[in-house]
């Protein structure tokens, strides 16, 4: 027959379980009161964090669209992307330009006379350093020489200190020897490269490039540029011009992108809405009974969810008449609507096409005008997004609650320490007790009996 372990030596009663279980009665409470809390809390404060961040995602994504370019019907176009390429900012307006490339904007570019050692020719063969000038448009770099100084040591010094002026250097050989070959990244007539000082280097230097402007016509009118690359010969349209030529411009309203823009809102508006979903929503599953069970979200029933999507809901609908004749106020208007199971964004196709058609020129004033749909948007959010606002705030309050559940946590863990401490010290005296009056139970016993036996004897 399998015998107990006791720990009461004395009493022979299992005074180590009677704390425990003493303990963990004095604990229980208050420790499923800490992990509820805790689990509550955490869960609470990762459903936020998820929210912030996706509010964060949605702010960037329709700021990127409140441009006249990049919400604006205009696009540009070159009929030969070889002689020239053009892009659209803002102030575009539609038009047809007729481009001829005369001459590409170039840059300076000089050369050393030939050094027959080649690429380790010595450039400075006296005993003190010297020093190379390279001045452009006024201003002078000076490179020291050292003595001793190779052609390739010395092209590296020039593309060392001189990076970041836009000033190059290289080496080229041919049969008859080397020589340094210094570029500009600057175009432009007046940008010319000149060489001084270190005799070795500048005597019978060469300038291998003159640096002149870009000549160009649009519809015959003459112009120049000292870059390849022009953003104020026509307001709003950006030329690259690539090679001598003739191109056409177009600057035209572009009704597809109209549609890739609204969709990126409506994409855009959608994947935050699910994500709020995704942290609100009840499900319900089937339990091993044959019942149903629900559980919440890590933000079911939050108040501060329903005011968010409620300030961001009223926003689409909570436009003004546009300022063109026909009106345009609302998104149905545009085929765009609220799908009544999902709460999301859809637009139809078939309805795009027909309110683009009646209200073309106003599409752009009701997302991105002053009081347009994006800037309402923006403003709707702004209280929940900003650094310290709504959602910052919670999660600033949630932290400090999970922080003193930590302490809370600590100080239960100290208290029933010490309650154990005091217990087991309790009764492990009480055992030792019992074990005293034990002896001496059987001491006196012991006693009488040998009493007893000397009086029958």
């Amino acid at each position: 027959m399998a015998s107990s372990t006791v720990s009461g030596i004395g009493s022979g009663i299992d005074t180590q379980k009677i704390v425990t279980a003493l303990v963990d009665a004095e604990k229980a409470p208050k420790q499923a009161q800490i992990d509820k809390k805790t689990a509550s809390t955490s869960t609470t404060l990762s459903g936020i964090s998820v929210i912030k961040s996706a509010l964060d995602t949605y702010r960037a994504a329709i700021a990127k669209l409140n441009t006249a370019t990049s919400f604006g019907s205009i696009s540009g176009a070159s009929s030969d992307e070889k002689i020239a390429k053009t892009s659209i900012s803002d102030g575009a307006t539609n038009g047809t330009y007729a481009l001829e490339v005369t001459k590409l904007a170039t840059a300076s570019k000089v050369s050393t006379a030939v050094f027959a050692g080649g690429a380790l020719s010595v450039v400075n063969t006296g005993t003190t350093a010297t020093t190379l000038t390279i001045s452009q448009s006024g201003t002078d770099y000076n490179v020291s020489i050292e003595p001793g100084a190779t052609l390739q040591e010395t092209r590296d010094a020039i593309n060392s200190q001189l990076k970041s002026k836009n000033i190059s250097a290289n080496i080229l050989t041919d049969a008859n020897g080397s020589r340094l070959v210094l570029s500009s990244a600057t175009t432009g007539k007046g940008t010319d490269l000149t060489l001084s000082g270190s005799d070795e280097l500048t005597k019978d230097y060469t300038v291998t490039t003159v640096p002149q402007n870009s000549e160009y016509t649009l519809d015959n009118v003459q112009m120049e540029s000292a870059s390849n690359s022009i953003s104020s010969a026509v307001s709003g349209v950006n030329l690259e011009l690539i090679t001598e030529g003739k191109s056409t411009i177009t600057v035209s309203t572009s009704t597809d992108k109209l549609k890739t823009s609204a969709q990126a809102f409506v994409s855009a508006y959608n994947a935050l809405l699910t994500v709020i979903n995704s942290q609100t929503k009840v499900t319900t599953s089937a339990t091993a009974t044959g019942g149903a069970s629900t559980t919440g979200g890590a933000l079911t029933g939050d108040a501060t969810m329903r005011s968010l999507v409620t300030s961001v809901r009223n926003e689409l609908v909570g436009g003004e008449a546009g300022s063109g004749a026909s009106g345009l106020s609302m998104l149905s208007q545009l085929g765009i609507n609220t799908n009544k199971s999902t709460g999301l964004l859809d637009l139809d196709d078939a309805k795009w096409d027909k309110g683009v058609s009646a209200f073309r020129s106003e599409v752009a004033e009701l997302f991105t005008g002053k009081d347009g749909l994006i800037n309402r948007m923006t403003s709707a959010t702004d209280s929940y997004a900003r650094t310290g606002g709504v959602l910052a705030q919670r999660q600033t309050s949630l932290t400090e609650s999970l922080d003193s559940l930590k302490d809370d946590q600590e100080s239960l863990t100290r208290r029933i320490a010490s309650l154990q401490a005091t217990l087991t010290a309790k009764y492990t005296a009480m055992d030792t007790l019992v074990a005293q009056l034990n002896a001496s139970s059987k001491s006196i016993m012991t006693t009488l009996n040998a009493l007893n036996k000397v009086n029958a004897d």
